[in-house]
């Protein structure tokens, strides 16, 4: 990677088309494991992770390798305590998760454990001992089969939704190309359409669900 990207990431909007292109071709040069959409079963094992820098603060993508790094942490942290793990995206100041796991608890635990780490090694990257970076992690169930594919439609939407980006594949940091993959652009616009976004995120909460 060339250290001409290794740039504050929320200024993707500025960086020109072969810096962009260079960036996905690195990540995907890299690809993180990933797990084939599930058949949804009415349980609460699914749930829906959320977790944000203090007030927002664009932390995380202060560098491109940054970004990286912590992508990587996150996705085995998450997977080494879940039974599947569906989707993810990491922006500039937060991320999802979209995942299965017999013990939400110990999950986030885990993932407090690693925003300490992370924290800790930010704040002396930046010489910024005092700051606070993260928020804490916040689990939302999966009430039925409709929240669930709503919600991976909003996990895979949101570096568009918060304008990084145009299409869901062109933003390096979540598994969209993978899903996209997976099931065939037929079927993911067929679940795009059938469990549309509404307001979702507003409240982190899907209505008619």
């Amino acid at each position: 990677m060339t250290r001409d990207l290794d740039q504050p990431m929320y200024r993707w909007r500025e960086l020109t088309p072969e810096q962009q292109q260079q960036v996905l071709d690195h990540r995907r040069a890299d690809r993180l494991p990933w797990h084939s959409p599930p058949h949804y079963q009415s349980d609460t094992s699914y749930y829906m992770i959320t977790a944000a820098c203090y007030e927002h603060q664009h932390v995380i993508g202060v560098f491109e390798t940054r970004m990286l790094d912590f992508e990587q942490k996150l996705i085995e942290t998450a997977s080494a305590h879940s039974i599947e793990l569906f989707a993810w995206n990491l922006l500039p100041n937060h991320y999802h998760l979209l995942l299965a796991t017999l013990d939400v608890k110990r999950l986030l635990w885990e993932l407090g454990r690693l925003h300490g780490r992370t924290s800790f090694d930010w704040n002396g990257e930046d010489d910024r001992r005092k700051r606070k970076v993260w928020c804490n992690a916040a689990e939302t169930a999966m009430k039925s089969e409709g929240h669930f594919w709503a919600s991976l439609n909003y996990v895979l939407h949101n570096a568009v939704r918060h304008g990084y980006v145009r299409r869901w594949e062109d933003w390096p940091y979540c598994n969209a190309e993978q899903y996209l993959e997976q099931v065939g652009r037929e079927v993911a616009l067929r679940r795009w359409k059938d469990y549309p976004l509404y307001d979702y995120g507003k409240d982190w909460d899907p209505p008619g669900f």
